[in-house]
């Protein structure tokens, strides 16, 4: 007889068979479920996702907010919101959750509900070997459907209303084929919606545009491509990962970064660049097609130009008069604007009169539409010029060095006034009306050559009513100014109104904190509160009677930097904004005293972390590189993306500034100079910056320019690499500083010896670190003409620019051998006789 123990055991292992045997077929389903094919024995249903092989996105189905229709789309994995980028059956949704998605008996690739009503299909016709079809969803967002491992179908073909890394819009007139984007009807209905955005076709220089169904009417257009950026958008920086194909009629865009980068057309027709925002956990808009009313097609109607920053926002082009005065008057521009006279030429019907006709200069402008692009070979703005003069048809001219001659001889339309960038343009005018543009043009320069200028009289005239009127308002504003002066004291009356003119154009948005304010804030200037200290006097944390948190950079009185430095930071990095800028809260002026109050960085400086042995850990490859990368974007925008172009003069790592998240913010920019549009390059008497980061021709001539900045950033990426820095060879036996100790590496190819080995592990890129090497030695080449601008530098280090050049000996490659004046000077830590300031500024 079995015994009740023998029972039990027998039970026990049957119920633990049954266990494994559950989790087994659990396992499996899941396996199942979260692979990224679909095959003829393999389907998914309503509840079940797929999910490409490297997890960056999911297929499943879904349904909107507000609405209990089904669909099956494609959405990244990590994005808990589920923000579609495309949409399978979006014009024939679901009614109930009894879907699946499989491959159908004729092989294509379908959805069916519960009763296998068809839904949806990839309408593949010829499959004759239905068993071997299979459907992938791709680490790029594409959904392939191959056979016998062909592609034959892909959602890349049929996009909806997101544009994704890879996929291209335009359209082929040989082949018909036609991609564009089609918005959503509403945010709680996939359905195509009445917005379209398209590749619009003008030969080599095509342009996006965004139209109304149906009525087939422009809401937006880019402008033309130069084959770099659409001429038309000058804010989108990150057009230049755009790219045109070889026949010039699709357009697709890279995302080398691994930024998370995309483009969708909005259910309001608005085309919105969106990029994933990790700490968030949710996308933010980077750009918009829609970011002032301007961007609306054709606001000001014919012959006007828009201008957000004006009021009212429309005004017709110079020579020129709103066609329907009172409908103008009362907000109505579509109507826009008719000639004041009419041209010589067209007039008499006479060409090739050089002497009749003229032109106006309009800079920095978004092009009008239906521009005519030479086929000829022009490269010389004179030639456009000469080619529209001779055309009596031909109403304006532009040279895009990119695009070439364009011209115009239909109305001007979508004329929008840019801060920067943009393309000039040359507007046609009668004779009669050349010294009307005169008048009210900034240029005085006649573009045609010939000098128009006021009569004598009339000179004296404005001379005298200008002398009057500049003696009343000196007067005015001299006895306003006394009575002002009477009521202060100390010496903030007498010095902020020096430069009280110079701060930005809005001042609302800088405040002027009072000494006792900050003075509480700070515990009275309290040591526990210091972050650092240098050259200039101290740093401190303060927190605000409303919780902020800020940093208070007080001036000692015998600073190295005085009032001179201390006006140009507060102008500089006031009229300049960008995520990788330190932002200016305020600043305080009164006394003796000259503060700047900065947004608090937790994380100090750059240099705490880099060069300490304890700290240096946290900072692995990739966050390196992501402060080098931001390093740079945020010197790119200094150079050229602002509506100032500012040189730093002192980049270091000291004043690279880390976000509770290590995001790197340029500081200090007491140094910093302003340049003109036209100016390239400046020089000085005064030398200052850091010894170390300082190009030749800056220490020897006083010469700086973007290239200056391009040498210490140069520098400063091989300080990231390597984690020494630039000063350590200091008590080294070798005489090599560390650009010619990383030239020797690059020429030996030992460039391995060069990477901080905290960095260093399997997963480590080498071939990343070693490209950053390459780069930084571009940039600290001795010749300043030899180095990249930061818009290619910024290229090279992302990978859009393949193929490097080979750097050229940099500068400063032999050490100077101390000697005991320099160990003295060092012990004391006071500034060089020549003016060569040494500062060590620690993170606020």
């Amino acid at each position: 007889m079995i015994s009740l123990r023998i029972i039990r055991k027998i039970v026990n292992r049957f119920l633990i068979f049954l266990h494994f045997s559950l989790l087994f077929f659990v396992f499996q389903n899941c396996y199942a479920v979260d692979s990224s094919t679909i095959t003829p024995t393999k389907a998914i249903t309503d509840s079940q996702t797929l999910t490409s092989r490297g997890g960056v996105f999911k297929l499943g189905f879904f349904s909107p907010p507000n609405s209990t229709h089904r669909y099956v789309g494609i959405w990244y994995e990590f994005d808990p919101r589920q923000n579609i980028v495309w949409v399978a059956n979006r014009d024939n949704p679901l009614r109930d959750s009894s879907g699946t998605l499989r491959i159908a008996d004729d092989g294509n690739l379908v959805i069916v509900d519960g009763r296998g009503v068809v839904f949806w299909n990839t309408n593949v016709s010829g499959i004759n070997a239905p068993n071997n079809s299979v459907a992938e969803l791709l680490d790029t967002g594409n959904l392939e459907f191959r056979l016998l491992n062909e592609s034959v179908w892909q959602s890349f073909d049929h996009p909806t209303h997101t544009f994704l890394p890879g996929m291209e819009i335009g359209g082929s007139t040989l082949t018909g084929k036609k991609l564009e984007l089609t918005s959503w009807k509403s945010e709680s209905d996939p359905s195509t919606g009445i917005f379209s955005l398209m590749l619009e076709l003008l030969g080599d220089h095509p342009q996006l545009v965004v139209r109304r169904n149906g009525s087939n009417s422009l809401l937006w257009r880019s402008g033309p491509w130069n084959s770099i950026i659409f001429i038309g958008i000058p804010e989108m920086t990150y057009a230049q990962a755009f790219s045109l194909s070889e026949d010039n009629t699709y357009i697709s865009f890279k995302d080398p970064n691994k930024l998370y980068q995309q483009f969708a057309l909005d259910h309001h027709g608005a085309f919105l660049g969106k990029q994933w925002d990790a700490d968030l956990d949710n996308w933010y808009e980077f750009w918009s097609s829609q970011n002032n009313i301007c961007d609306t097609y054709g606001m000001c109607g014919p012959f006007g130009s828009c201008n957000p920053s004006n009021s009212p926002i429309c005004s017709c082009l110079i020579g020129f008069k709103p066609k329907f005065e009172d409908e103008w008057s009362k907000g109505n521009w579509s109507g826009g604007c008719v000639r004041n006279t009419q041209l010589e030429c067209q007039d008499s019907g006479l060409g090739n009169l050089d002497s009749v006709d003229g032109f106006q200069k309009l800079e920095s402008v978004k092009v009008p539409d239906n521009a005519i692009v030479s086929l000829l070979s022009i490269s010389l703005l004179e030639d456009s010029r000469m080619i529209c003069l001779r055309n009596c048809s031909c109403l304006a001219y532009s040279f895009d060095i990119g695009v070439g001659c364009m011209t115009w001889d239909e109305n001007l339309v979508d004329i929008q006034q840019f801060n920067q960038r943009g393309a000039d343009l040359y507007i046609r005018l009668a004779h009669s009306d050349i010294d009307l543009a005169l008048k009210n043009s900034t240029d005085p320069a006649r573009e045609d050559g010939t000098d128009h200028g006021l009569s004598k009289n009339g000179i004296v005239i404005i001379v005298i009513i200008a002398v009057l009127v500049g003696m009343v308002a000196i007067s005015i504003c001299a006895y306003l100014f006394w009575k002002w002066l009477t009521k202060q004291k100390g010496y903030f009356a007498s010095n902020w109104d020096n430069f009280h003119e110079e701060t930005p154009d809005d001042p609302d948005q800088l405040k002027v904190f009072k000494f006792q304010e900050l003075a509480t804030a700070t515990n009275n200037f309290n040591g526990a509160n210091m972050l650092g200290q240098g050259g200039f006097g101290q740093v401190y944390k303060g927190t605000l009677s409303d919780g902020q948190e800020i940093a208070v950079k007080r001036l000692s009185k015998g600073s190295i930097q005085g009032l001179g430095e201390f006006k140009n930071e507060v102008i500089v990095i006031s009229k300049v904004q960008h995520r990788n800028l330190v932002r200016l809260l305020g600043c305080c002026l009164e006394g003796e005293e000259k503060m700047l109050i900065y947004e608090y960085m937790p994380n100090k400086s750059l240099d705490a972390f880099l060069f300490d042995p304890t700290k240096r850990e946290l900072l692995d490859w990739k966050k390196r590189f992501q402060i080098i990368e931001g390093i740079s974007r945020g010197m790119l925008y200094l150079h050229r993306d602002s509506r100032l172009r500012v040189i730093h003069r002192d980049l270091k790592a000291s004043n690279v500034l880390l976000d509770e998240d290590l995001n790197p913010k340029i500081s200090d920019f007491g140094m910093a100079r302003i340049f003109g549009g036209n100016e390239q390059q400046a020089s000085t008497g005064r030398v200052v910056g850091t010894l170390g980061y300082m190009p030749p021709e800056y220490i020897m001539d006083g010469r700086f320019s973007e290239k200056s900045d391009v040498f210490s950033f140069g520098v400063l990426l091989l300080e990231v690499v390597s984690g020494r820095k630039t000063t350590s060879f200091h008590h080294l036996e070798q005489s090599l500083s560390l650009l010619g100790y990383a030239w020797q590496l690059w020429n030996e190819s030992k460039m391995e010896l060069l990477i901080d080995p905290a960095i260093l592990n399997e997963s480590t890129p080498l071939a990343e670190i070693f490209r950053c090497i390459q780069v930084g030695l571009l940039c600290v080449q001795e010749c300043a003409r030899d180095r990249p601008t930061m818009s290619t530098t910024l290229s090279m280090l992302t990978s859009e620019i393949t193929t490097l050049p080979t750097p050229k000996q940099p500068a400063f490659m032999e050490r100077r051998v101390s000697t005991p004046l320099d160990s003295f000077a060092q012990s004391t830590g006071s500034a060089s006789v020549n003016h060569l300031t040494i500062t060590h500024i620690e993170g606020r």
